[in-house]
């Protein structure tokens, strides 16, 4: 038998399409070959439990290429095809779906609307050849093996020929332009790229070239830890050991399996680009899967392999479609399970790892209202106290303090002056340390219109005021002594825009504290890291001046004698320590606080 012939194709288009943009990875081609050898073995796996047929059952894909000749082969041991069949899927099938994709999508513009069709795989392969040869015997007995040959694409030739063992071997003619498919380390490493968990072995040039188990598609009840752990360095190697993972087995409404692991972070912004991995079958697709895993969860590391996935022609990226936000959804839920699950679990180990997914947490809560609805419970935040706390264990503590407040402080400030005393006053604050807070915060109280956030900085609370001071003795100008200290500490700073208050503080330790509205300072922290003035928080401030200070006494002793300047200068020198504890002293101020420590110095050396 000899044959020869023409393909209907009426669009000349179809080939410069395939090699110019329809794959935007000249290196899928061997994907493609690899995927459509072990579809022909999976077929014959199935046609094997009810018929049987000669060659055995030793299934293998094997890679082999001839540099002098530049020919690149890969060959399985299949179902085969007889000649009808090759007419009918090569030159039919994935020509009038060709055809039909070209008239189609014959513009960039397009591209996103493509859908695969059966046979557009093996026309990658003219991506890098001037010749494709087909070389294939039927599985079925009596069958005569066939050799079809195309060197345009659109014309072939088809004939009979010699062949033992059923299968197919696809023999590439490589181009001038891909001589790096030559290569054998080139080979195994494309395979291990693309092909390395398919359930068939293949070599290249007799090598073992991919691992075939892929764990996801195990039963997770029939593994242990240290599979989970081997397989996570596997894919990442010097990853270390994962905080947790989340194994995904969906059959219904959609089929998704999937390992997910949430890596240990060396900082709070050491997201992993490209840390999921995408696979169709077992068949590495992506390793952007953005569609698919909202931004919050781009920390995580693993693979997700979704058999229904709906690709575009080229299997290199996601469709819009209905389906991939129904396994979003699915993901997002599946993580927060286990988030509140490790909580209610071992709440101590769930602790330890806080600080590392904090930030995930509060991320993926603002972000997704699912994900807040399904973590909320878990939600930890550090106290002063020195534990952690659930917003609701600490609303229940302080209900009779607080009602319904949270005072809250940055961390850094967790050994600040108003901290001590909050401490010391048996109250008790939670901290916060993350960049995301401030939002956090705002979310919360929209999720909690009975609960407020109050920074301990924003206003003294009454719990911190000594109410057993006497009430004070009026001058001869009808002045309280606290009306004197108020006049000094205003003329002596001189501040446009800052407001004295003089209250007396159960503690004496504290001289003075800086009080900033709350909105003032969350817009500030809002706006962190986008070089944000900090002198523009004082322009409207408040300094609390603590008349049960030793120190606030003798500067006040001062002014009312003789030495005034010294008086002065300890008032400033009040006033600076006050910006210092709040954080909020800006580089004009830090230079006069150093001169004026000098000459406070200088003066105590005299």
């Amino acid at each position: 038998m000899s044959e020869s012939g023409k393909i209907s194709v009426q669009t000349e288009n179809i080939f410069p399409i395939i090699k110019k943009w329809l794959y935007s990875e000249k290196d899928i081609f061997l994907r493609e070959l690899v995927s459509n050898a072990t579809d022909a073995i999976s077929k014959l796996k199935k046609i094997a439990l009810t018929e049987e047929f000669e060659g055995g059952t030793d299934y293998k894909i094997a890679v082999t290429f001839d540099k002098e000749a530049r020919t690149l082969s890969i060959e399985d041991n299949g179902i085969g095809m007889s000649g009808e069949e090759i007419k009918r899927y090569i030159n039919q099938i994935a020509f009038s779906g060709a055809e039909e994709f070209a008239k189609k999508y014959d513009s960039a513009d397009n591209k996103a609307g493509i859908i695969g069709h059966f046979g557009l795989g093996f026309y990658s392969s003219f991506m890098v050849s001037t010749k494709v040869v087909i070389e294939s015997k039927s599985y079925k007995k009596g069958e005569q093996a066939v050799k079809w040959e195309s060197e345009s694409g659109t014309d072939f030739q088809l004939s009979t020929i010699d062949r033992a063992e059923r299968g197919t071997k696809i023999t590439l003619h490589l181009d001038a332009d891909s001589g790096e498919y030559l290569d054998k380390w080139k080979l195994k490493e494309l395979i291990k790229k693309y092909c390395d968990f398919l359930q068939v072995p293949i070599t290249v040039e007799t090598e073992d070239a991919n691992k075939r188990k892929a764990l996801w598609s195990e039963s997770p009840s029939s593994l242990k830890k240290e599979d989970y752990v081997e397989f996570y360095n596997y894919l990442f190697p010097f990853s270390g050991e994962p905080h947790f993972w989340v194994h995904l087995n969906v059959d219904y409404p959609f089929r998704l399996q999937g390992i997910l692991y949430f890596p240990k972070l060396k900082h709070e912004l050491d997201v992993s680009k490209n840390g999921i991995k995408l696979y169709c079958n077992h068949v590495f697709v992506s390793d952007e899967a953005n569609e698919l895993v909202p931004q919050f969860l781009t920390v995580l590391k693993g693979t997700i392999d979704i058999p229904d996935l709906p690709l575009n022609v080229s299997r290199s990226y996601l469709q819009t479609d209905p389906l991939v936000k129904k396994i979003s959804a699915h993901i997002i839920k599946k993580i927060a399970d286990r988030l509140t699950e490790d909580f209610r679990k071992d709440r101590a180990n769930f602790e330890s790892n806080w600080d590392e997914i904090a930030l995930f947490v509060k991320y993926g809560i603002i972000s997704d209202e699912k994900f807040y609805d399904a973590a909320k419970s878990c939600v930890l935040f550090k106290s002063s106290n020195g534990n952690y706390t659930t917003l609701e264990e600490y609303l229940e503590r302080n209900k009779e303090k607080n009602e319904k407040k949270v005072y809250y402080a940055p961390e850094v400030e967790a050994s600040s002056s108003i901290m001590e005393l909050f401490k010391s006053s048996g109250l008790e604050a939670v901290l916060v340390d993350t960049r995301i807070d401030s939002h956090f915060i705002q979310y919360m109280e929209g999720k909690n219109p009975e609960v407020r956030f109050q920074r301990v900085d924003a206003e003294i609370t009454d719990q911190l005021i000594d109410k057993s001071t006497t009430s004070e003795i009026v001058d001869e100008n009808n002045k309280t002594e606290s009306d004197r200290l108020q006049e000094f500490f205003k003329n002596a700073i001189g501040r446009e825009g800052l407001e004295i208050k003089v209250e007396s503080l159960k503690s004496g330790d504290v001289p003075a504290v800086v009080i900033l509205p709350e909105h003032m300072r969350r817009i500030s922290e809002m706006n962190l890291g986008m070089n944000h003035d900090k002198g523009a928080l004082l322009k409207m401030h408040t300094l609390l001046i603590n008349s049960s200070s030793k120190l606030v006494k003798n500067a006040f002793r001062l002014s009312e004698g003789v030495n005034t300047d010294k008086a002065k200068l300890i008032a400033q020198h009040v006033y600076d320590l006050a910006l210092i504890s709040s954080k909020v002293m800006n580089e004009a101020d830090m230079g006069n606080f150093l001169k004026r420590s000098s000459q406070i110095l200088e003066d105590l050396t005299n």
